[in-house]
């Protein structure tokens, strides 16, 4: 076995020129998109008035299992990958554990995450269509910043939905964004109708995803040669973020290196489905059998404690539905949620997965969660996104029960990007004013008690 460097690159050429479609090696597949309009299956037209047709087309097709990476694309990547392969040497003498621990970062970019992976694609079809302008959401942040770039790049214009409570804790990543030319605007606004509808039942209101993507396909639809595009939790999304794992696997293989646990943070699951994609191939098709760990947010839980149905992705209940795990789409996280995260649902790829048993899931609290970033920041010289801790929290667990039973495990988790625009989360933890809140039961059931009834389709929720 070859000695592996802290950082490990592959060349410019070794680049993937291929995205992998997880869905075409699924023994059995999501269940398909409803139409809220007919109460049937959705079709791919169906889908032209919100995505533009390409991506659409990459949204519907379950059989194609790889798919050709644009030479645009490609050219713009070439900006910030391939990113490193790490090696944790600091961090696994810190936690005195036999277990090699290697991370994946994605960081490398002036967005400082891996949303760039999509926003790139997506941004590209959208020019290549001939679109005037498109219209998104954004939470924390990280996907606004990473979309205004790749909009800028390609000339296009950009509407940005910020959850409210993001965009007053993170005014850096609203900068961010008007720096590279978007329109920046605080969810729920008084600019739609359904973010009137909201701010009409609680003026107070801090925001959600489910909301900011109420407004955001809401102007897209309204809005001549607009469309709308999502960072996450898309099938469309998945495909593109695979290239992530695709290059944490080649650079493996060079070590002859497999990894016994993947690990990453699950929010929607772009990043997870990204890092995972080829190794959980490998499982799909009998050649290895990872452990696959998804961490979520204690405080918004839609893999540990959500209900496996379908639901709408947005909380003005306008787009298709989807069978997912999901909290409900009126679903709010806590305001002291300082870790992004906030989406009420799961990748309904992932979802099937995970309901069928090919991966786990496991909750965090985010002091917990706070205190391994703290860890990592000062034996690797990385300050971690929240998100990306939340892989860090479980990965050090695991690392120390490695130590306990002296197994030298190999693990692998994803570090989704830098956390130099939370620094109002660590410094709440720092000074010791950082709470965990932990959704009651009762608090889950209230959004559980709105999941869509379907005839025929979903007729009680269980």
């Amino acid at each position: 076995m070859k000695k592996a460097p802290y950082r490990l690159y592959l060349s410019e050429e070794e680049i993937p020129k291929k995205w992998y479609n997880l869905r075409a090696d699924m023994k059995e597949l999501p269940e398909p998109m409803i139409n809220p309009a007919t109460m049937k299956p959705a079709l791919e037209e169906d889908l032209y008035p919100v995505f533009c047709k390409e991506l659409a087309h990459q949204e519907m097709d379950d059989k194609t299992r790889y798919v050709d990476i644009p030479e645009e694309v490609r050219e713009m990547y070439k900006i910030y990958r391939p990113s490193p392969l790490c090696r944790a040497y600091n961090l696994e003498k810190a936690l005195g554990t036999p277990a090699k621990i290697y991370y994946k970062f994605e960081g490398n970019n002036t967005s400082g995450s891996h949303k760039l992976n999509s926003a790139i694609a997506q941004a590209y079809y959208a020019k290549k269509e001939g679109l005037k302008g498109v219209t998104t959401e954004t939470g924390a942040g990280q996907w606004g910043t990473a979309l205004s770039e790749a909009c800028s790049y390609f000339g296009l214009p950009l509407n940005v939905y910020m959850v409210k409570v993001s965009y007053e804790q993170k005014p850096d990543r609203k900068n961010i964004m008007k720096v590279f030319g978007a329109d920046v605007t605080p969810s729920p606004s008084n600019t739609t109708n359904a973010g009137r509808k909201i701010l009409e039942q609680n003026p107070d209101d801090p925001g959600s995803l489910g909301t900011a993507i109420s407004e955001a396909v809401e102007v897209a639809v309204s809005t001549d040669g607009y469309r709308y595009v999502l960072g996450s939790v898309l099938n469309q999304v998945l495909l593109h973020q695979s290239i992530i794992g695709l290059e944490a696997k080649a650079a493996m293989d060079k070590l002859e290196e497999y990894p016994d646990i993947v690990i990453s943070c699950a929010g929607g699951g772009s990043n997870l489905g990204g890092l995972i994609a080829p190794y959980m191939q490998d499982k799909l098709l009998g050649k290895a059998n990872p452990r696959i760990v998804a961490v979520e947010p204690a405080s918004c839980p839609s893999l540990t404690r959500g209900k496996y149905a379908y639901d709408f992705c947005d909380t003005g209940k306008i787009t298709p539905m989807a069978k997912m795990y999901t909290l409900g789409c009126e679903f709010t996280p806590s305001k002291n949620h300082a870790g992004g995260l906030r989406y009420h649902g799961m990748s309904p790829i992932l979802s099937k997965l995970y309901h069928d048993g090919y991966m786990e899931a496991i909750s965090v609290e985010q002091t917990k969660v706070f205190e391994a970033a703290t860890l990592f920041a000062k034996v690797e010289t990385i300050l971690p996104a929240p998100e990306s801790s939340h892989a860090i929290r479980v990965a050090i667990d695991e690392a120390l029960k490695c130590k306990e039973t002296g197994e030298e495990k190999t693990i692998l988790f994803g570090l989704t990007g830098t956390g130099y625009f939370d620094m109002k989360g660590y410094n709440a933890y720092i000074e010791g004013t950082m709470t965990d809140y932990i959704p009651t039961d009762e608090d889950l059931q209230v959004g559980f008690d709105k999941l869509p009834i379907i005839p025929g389709i979903q007729d009680e929720i269980k």
